[in-house]
């Protein structure tokens, strides 16, 4: 009697190996493996981009050194201010009201505190001035950032930008650039200082589209006609008017925020018959100017102390 355990059938004929892909127990060991390879590469990548972090802030402390906090700050608040030169700024969070008069604050500070600020644009590739006060005694040296979509930085074409060695009592004014069409958005402007990033002012501008589109946008560096009034903007007196050339920007010729002023002014590509691309009629604008970029600098001037408040109106672009 053949017993159950003999058999005359070769072994490898009764009991075939059994191929990788369907052993039970292969698959389960494949799969921890492949887990724990790729815990490893997470924690290898995880391991590296914090030595990278560790790295670029230390870099970043050296390039800047520490800072002291309390050297950044006046009166509470940080010693620097931010706004566009648009006569059309008022309290950022609705936290303060508008000075009755400007030029008599006896306060350190241009404003009661941050602001925002509405933008008219006349099409793609409009302009606007943004302006940057340091009102303490310290060199800074800040981050500037636009938060929102469709406004960069002119002269960096990009979103931020560094300004290093900020002296004291200075000021910087900044060309910012609409890169779309659109009818209404907003974006905010952040100051902060790059060795405290906690420490930041911050500008919110609404921009919404104009009445009077035009093609030709004025940017830093051209020259245009203009027609221009200012007044004191604590009195109302108007205390000139006519016509200047002047170069949008900086231009010596004139008090810094006038050139600046003429930053954004619009014009249509195709001129009346008989008169070349260029000219008139154009858009105007209302800026408002404090002492700093006015004639705060000129200590025998009677307007040293005087906010101005202009209106341009562009006649002609000359030359860019």
């Amino acid at each position: 009697m053949t017993r159950s355990w003999i058999s005359d059938t070769p072994d490898e004929v009764e009991h075939p190996p059994v191929p990788l892909g369907i052993n039970e127990m292969a698959v389960p060991r494949v799969a921890i493996l492949l887990s724990l390879s790729t815990i490893l590469v997470i924690l290898l990548s995880t391991a590296w981009i914090g030595i990278s972090a560790y790295s670029f802030m230390s870099q970043l402390e050296d390039s800047f050194g520490s800072v002291d906090e309390s050297m950044l700050e006046m009166d509470g608040r940080w010693a620097w201010e931010v706004d566009l030169l648009f006569d059309t700024c008022d309290s950022r969070e609705g936290d303060w009201d508008w000075p009755e008069n400007l030029s008599s604050q006896d306060d350190v500070f241009l404003y009661p505190g941050e602001l925002r600020c509405d933008w008219e644009h006349q099409g793609s590739g409009d302009r606007a001035s943004v302006a940057v006060y340091n009102r303490g005694n310290q060199t800074l040296d800040l981050l500037l950032e636009i938060e929102g979509a469709n406004v960069l930085f002119s002269s960096s074409d990009d979103t931020q930008m560094l300004i290093n060695e900020f002296q004291g009592n200075d000021s910087i004014i900044l060309e910012i650039e609409l890169t779309e069409d659109v009818d209404e958005s907003s974006f905010t402007v952040v100051a902060s200082h790059v060795a405290l990033v906690s420490a930041e002012v911050k500008l919110d501008v609404t921009v919404f589209k104009g009445v009077e589109e035009r093609e030709l946008h004025s940017k830093d560096g051209d020259r245009l006609q203009v027609n221009y009034k200012v007044w004191d903007a604590d009195t109302g007196e108007l205390l000139d008017e006519g016509d200047l050339l002047v170069t949008a920007g900086d231009d010596p010729n004139y008090i810094e925020g006038f050139g600046w002023s003429a930053i954004g002014l619009d014009i249509n590509s195709v001129a009346p018959v008989g008169t070349p691309a260029g000219w008139g009629p154009g858009t105007s604008h209302i800026t408002l100017l404090p002492p700093s970029i006015a004639y705060g600098g000129s200590e025998s001037h009677e307007l040293k102390n005087s906010w101005l408040r202009f209106e341009l109106e562009v006649t002609a672009i000359v030359g860019v």
